[in-house]
């Protein structure tokens, strides 16, 4: 069978990598592909690197333009996918990339997006403990942010096994450019950005904050309060995370390991690498593939995670066909067996 879909955002790089997946899906046709202010373009002109689908035409994003079809993408800025979701019947499977259906607590969506809040969608981090029966049949999925899926799938084991204290959680974790879309930017400038990297959204300014608060309570049976300082890197794609928390009595990194082993051996797409080697942003380019590593700073009496992902594709778009292929009942990894690209 062939599920038919439309992808709404199709000239932003969100949009375009789901795209891009979807090119390759055995089980998936692309219908339409939807656009605001590059409505009525050639799709080619916009995202030449997708060849088979050049030939393709934008049109408005309309809940008209998007009605009929099995699977809907919305790839919209925040606060925008509420009003069009509502209008698409309840038999689409709607795949939100935005933030707008992703956290529980309206009091954290108002402070952070400063808008109403418009309800909880199923999460679409599948590897996240119970998450995956949610999605499997689901109609309106949230896709994580490129932030918290990162950082949820290096803390997640640490915090479900209780060898992880939940009050003094601390993140530094680097991004490259594309994580701000496709708009043009200043301080996204390519002589901005080479040659440096710089904070943002510091002291717990970010919108991702509560995000991962929330993922790690889930994990954690009870309240885990973190600090999250984003960076910019100088890279199209790819977060590079690390992640530390006070151990438990008892953890030892033998015990850790064990955790995340037990955790991660059946996912096809979350890897803990062998001792010694470290995630790079490199290792997962282009794939919706993750890489962690643990250690335990015994002077510190914190544990270590570094986390790697594409931004992009685990974080965005791959998250996004990988909750699509549980709800439609599809093989999970159908569309998304891309290796990573090196150099």
């Amino acid at each position: 069978m062939s599920y038919s879909a439309a992808v709404s955002g199709a000239s932003g790089y969100a949009g375009g990598e789901v795209l891009r997946l979807l090119a390759n899906h055995p089980e998936v046709h692309i219908r339409t592909v939807t656009a605001h202010s590059n409505a009525g373009q050639r799709l080619g002109e916009l995202q030449p690197h997708l060849h088979t689908l050049a030939d393709q035409v934008l049109v408005e994003t309309t809940p008209e333009n998007l009605a009929g079809h099995d699977v809907v993408f919305l790839a919209l800025p925040h606060g925008a996918s509420a009003e069009i979701a509502a209008q698409l019947g309840e038999d689409t499977v709607v795949i939100d990339a935005a933030a707008d259906h992703r956290l529980e607590n309206p009091a954290d969506w108002e402070k952070f997006y400063g808008s109403a809040h418009q309800g909880t969608w199923p999460y679409g981090l599948p590897e996240l403990p119970g998450q995956r029966a949610k999605l499997a049949g689901a109609r309106r999925i949230a896709v994580p942010g490129c932030y918290p899926t990162t950082v949820l799938l290096g803390l997640a084991p640490a915090f479900a096994s209780g060898q992880v204290l939940p009050d003094d959680v601390v993140i530094v974790a680097a991004t490259g450019t594309s994580g701000a879309g496709k708009s043009l930017k200043p301080h996204l400038l390519g002589s901005e950005v080479m040659g440096g990297m710089s904070p943002y959204g510091v002291g717990g300014g970010h919108r991702h904050t509560p995000e991962i608060e929330q993922g790690l309570t889930w994990a954690a049976g009870e309240p885990v309060q973190v600090s999250f300082t984003p960076t910019l890197a100088p890279m199209s794609r790819g977060i590079l995370a690390t992640s530390t928390a006070k151990i438990a009595p008892g953890t030892t990194v033998d015990s850790l390991r064990e955790a995340y082993a037990a955790h991660y051996d059946a996912e096809p797409f979350v890897h803990l690498l062998p001792e010694g080697q470290w995630p790079a942003t490199k290792q997962v380019v282009g794939s919706n593939h993750v890489t962690i590593q643990v250690a335990v700073d015994e002077h510190a009496g914190r544990a270590v995670v570094v986390s790697a992902s594409d931004n992009l594709t685990k974080g965005t778009a791959g998250g996004a066909v990988q909750s699509m292929n549980l709800a439609l009942g599809l093989p999970e990894t159908a569309g998304l067996n891309l290796l990573g690209v090196a150099p």
